[in-house]
């Protein structure tokens, strides 16, 4: 019978004999651990790898992980571009183009490699040999006091060192470097590594990786570089500024050259290939000159990035999305030549007015020595016009001074080009003049120019598309380098007679019509014990008595529009301009005649509303945004989303999905037309008969406040409205003549010529119901037997447009009815003969015109 030990006998015979291992371990090790030098040896390597290990972890602590460096994306620009498509505007700190490293020619690799880092494809992160030099020379710093030495960083350090975003002159920098250089060594591929560094490296002119690089010394894709020019850039990882091609020009050829010979001695290039390179010029263009979209769009652009920054943060921390490392792709509302027209415009326009009131200190100066372009430079003064120039004042004599540009190049300003008086007194703009003052001049010759000055009044400029509310253009001021206040969005001015249409639009909405009679006569109301009496008056100081509501409209009449609030009723017209986004404003009178604030944004989308038949329509800036991914992560018309079956991968059997109107009615859409309809007359008739000569179907009205403190123009064509007003920025009077009309509406006008000279001429439509009537427009009387014509504006017998049953009736006295009678019997007695019409010229047009309209009453 076997014994109970037996199975653990079996166990422990299959077990390694650890005594005898043990035993035979000490006869070898002991005799070593005698000797002293060998315990000291032992125990300092362990407290080396202590040190080293504690030092790691100390370290290493906070960069970036495995993952992080997989998922890693470098920062980008956002790019903006224009109603078309087109490029017209980046958002940059750092400009960068990101490619893959396919992209980049072999010729650029080899440049940059020969010139950082000659080992890089098989090292592996550290250059030991350059290493110990570097340690050897700050030795050697250190002892004798120098300054900051070469590192010997390879090109995965200097990818470390990007990625850490620290340029600390410190031991400690250079470890952490060399753990993240190990790390990425471990975690991505040499092409990897090197796509981020040809991505990421600053190269000067704020150009960061190859691409933009390449771009701005060379106006050209990396694909397009010669050998000179790689090896250029190849050149200015270092210290970019000591390479500048224009002030380190000799400098820079030698380092280039020394790259070319590190090609040839690294077999990438031969020696006819290194000599004629050598003997190639740098060929850089000049800083800025292939900036093609900067500052294009000006106030508009502004005001996207404004929009961007609130919906998606500024900079890295703020999210994935955010503007200035995001590499977001927006497609704007803007037109760019609409753009370019109302800056035009408005520029001419606040010229024009402030020309001849002197010239007024730009209140900014630099120091003259040293780099004086440098510092114009990045001064914050915008010049407007394309060929008005920012210089700086160098020297001046009795009879001329010189001036210098931010390019370097200096001219000459004659007295006699800057004799206008100064504003505020103290004698002529010249003797005003004083070295390091910052000044505007236009060019009038070769090396001669002539003083100029920024309009100290103010202005905005806005375009809107009527059936979306996109906003196609928009001019915040004189320019806005310097001045980013947008007047278009943030100034709230009184919009004095433009406001005038929300009064009459609501007084057509509850039953009075255009013919309606008003009286053009004092009229007062009383404000209280505490107030009195409140008595208005018109512009001319001057009544005309009973006359249509047109009449009114046309002449901006201001007794008439109070009388018409009052009979609608101010609580309905204050109702309406909230409606329509104008402003929330308090039960006053004076309110029907622009005393409450709005801007240009608001007061044009209520214009757009009326051409809109009342349909409601909000003024957007942005299409969609894309992030770098190329995937919508927002879109101002989101009807398909809401719908959530736009994108259907396959027909369902079901009707086609339609959009959901995305307009809500505001107004009765015939008392819009109506509105519309009439406005039309203030073009042909009224305060703004100088846009006649656009010769295209128009409405529209001027406005000029108390004082006046600020004149406006509103108006536009069926598919575009536009707004305008000048007005200082602290409100004072702009002098007696100046009115909506003679000021702001040429602004408009100049814009119109530009920007509408190939649109289709398309007329106002009605909308159903509308019945074209003719009436007398001074008595607003029905008219028969007599037709409008359009060669005459002013004709007595026009078209008028009224809703159902409100036009006006003919009456006859008794004796007119029995002859009318009378006359109808004979004509039944007589036979009926078909006979042609011959219908004249104007009957035709008149006719056509009603056909369109709906019908002729």
């Amino acid at each position: 019978m076997p014994t109970l030990t037996a199975p653990f006998d079996r166990i422990s015979n299959s077990l390694p004999d650890l005594v005898a291992f043990n035993r035979r371990v000490r006869e070898r090790i002991d005799p070593w651990w005698e000797k002293t030098w060998f315990r000291r040896l032992t125990w300092a390597g362990v407290v080396a790898f202590v040190i080293g290990a504690i030092t790691f972890v100390y370290f290493a602590a906070g960069l970036p992980s495995s993952q992080t460096l997989l998922s890693y994306q470098p920062p980008l620009p956002s790019n903006v571009r224009g109603y078309d498509g087109n490029p017209v505007q980046t958002f940059a700190r750092e400009r960068r183009v990101e490619l893959a490293f396919d992209e980049y020619p072999p010729l650029v690799v080899q440049a940059f490699t020969s010139a950082e880092d000659k080992t890089f494809f098989t090292h592996g992160g550290l250059d030991y040999p350059g290493l110990t030099k570097a340690v050897f020379n700050y030795v050697l710093s250190s002892v004798g006091g120098g300054g900051r030495v070469p590192g010997g960083s390879t090109i995965t350090q200097q990818v470390a060192k990007y990625l850490l975003q620290d340029d600390e002159y410190a031991v400690s920098r250079k470890i952490r470097e060399m753990i993240l250089a190990f790390r990425l060594e471990d975690t991505l591929t040499k092409e990897q590594i090197l796509e981020l560094y040809l991505n990421s490296i600053f190269l000067g002119r704020n150009a960061y990786g190859i691409q933009a690089a390449s771009r701005a010394y060379f106006d050209k894709d990396v694909k397009d570089l010669t050998l000179p020019e790689a090896a250029y850039l190849a050149i200015l990882p270092k210290a970019p500024s000591n390479y500048d091609p224009v002030r380190a020009t000799r400098k820079a050829l030698e380092r280039r050259n020394y790259v070319l010979n590190e090609m040839m001695d690294n077999g990438y290039i031969t020696e006819a290939q290194r000599a004629a390179a050598t003997e190639a010029p740098l060929g850089t263009i000049p800083y800025g000159s292939n900036e093609k979209f900067r500052q294009m769009g000006g106030y508009f652009m502004e005001e996207v990035r404004r929009d961007l920054i609130r919906r998606f943060g500024e900079e890295s921390e703020d999210g994935p999305n955010s503007v200035y490392a995001g590499g977001l792709w927006v497609r704007s509302s803007m037109v760019p030549v609409m753009q370019d027209a109302a800056a035009e415009a408005l520029r001419e326009g606040l010229a024009r007015f402030d020309g001849g009131r002197g010239w007024k200190d730009t209140g900014l100066t630099v120091p003259i020595d040293g780099d004086w372009a440098a510092r114009l430079r990045v001064a914050a003064l915008g010049t407007g016009f394309p060929d008005w120039k920012k210089a700086v004042v160098l020297e001046k004599s009795s009879g001329e001074a010189t001036i210098g540009f931010s390019n370097g190049t200096k001219g000459i300003l004659p007295a006699s080009a800057a004799q206008q008086p100064k504003k505020g007194g103290g004698g002529s703009a010249f003797s005003n003049l004083r070295p390091g003052m910052i000044i505007i001049v236009k060019q009038m010759g070769t090396d001669s120019y002539a003083l100029r000055s920024i309009p100290e009044i103010g202005g905005a400029f806005l375009a809107e598309e009527v059936n979306t509310g996109r906003v196609l253009a928009m001019q915040g001021g004189f320019d806005v380098i310097g001045s980013s206040y947008n007047r278009a969005t943030q100034a709230k001015r009184q919009p004095g007679s433009a406001f005038k249409p929300i009064v009459y639009v609501t007084a057509l909405e509850n039953g009075m019509t255009p013919a309606s009679i008003i009286v053009d006569a004092p009229f007062c109301v009383w404000q209280g014990a505490g107030l009195g009496n409140k008595c208005f008056r018109n512009f001319d100081g001057r009544y005309a008595g009973p006359k249509t509501m047109r009449w009114g409209v046309e002449q901006s009449r201001n007794l008439m529009t109070v009388r018409a609030a009052s009979q609608a009723g101010m609580p309905k017209v204050i109702a309406n301009a909230k409606k329509l986004g104008v402003g929330d404003y308090p039960n006053y009178l004076s309110i029907a005649l622009g005393a409450g604030d709005t801007t240009v944004l608001h007061l044009v989308n209520a214009y757009a509303v009326l051409a809109n038949q009342g349909r409601e329509v909000r003024p957007s800036i942005i299409d969609f945004v894309q992030d770098r991914n190329g995937r919508v992560i927002f879109r101002t018309d989101n009807r398909c989303q809401v719908m959530q079956n736009c994108s259907a991968p396959d027909w369902d059997g079901k009707a086609m999905p339609r959009p959901p109107s995305r307009q809500k009615q505001l107004l009765d859409p015939q008392a819009a037309y109506q509105m519309v309809h009439v406005l039309e007359g203030v073009v042909e008739r009224g305060t703004a008969t100088s846009l006649r000569s656009l010769e295209r179907p128009l409405f529209g009205k001027t406005g000029t406040t108390s004082g006046p403190t600020n004149v406006w123009f509103i108006g536009g064509t069926p598919e575009v409205v536009a707004g305008v007003y000048l007005g200082y920025d602290q409100p004072r009077p702009m002098g007696h003549a100046a009115q909506g009309g003679r000021v702001a509406a040429p602004v408009f006008k100049q814009w119109a010529e530009a920007s509408l000279k190939d649109a289709p001429k398309i007329p106002f439509v009605a909308p159903a119901g509308i019945r074209m009537v003719r009436i007398d427009r001074v008595t607003g009387k029905r008219v028969f037997g007599s037709f409008p014509t359009t060669e005459d504006p002013k004709s007595s017998v026009i078209w008028e447009a009224f809703q159902p049953e409100t036009e006006p009736r003919r009456s006859f006295r008794r004796e007119e009815r029995a002859e009318a009678d009378k006359r109808t019997q004979e004509a039944s007695r007589k036979p009926r003969v078909a006979r042609a019409v011959n219908r004249s010229p104007q009957r035709v047009a008149a006719d056509d015109f009603l056909q369109r309209q709906g019908g002729i009453y």
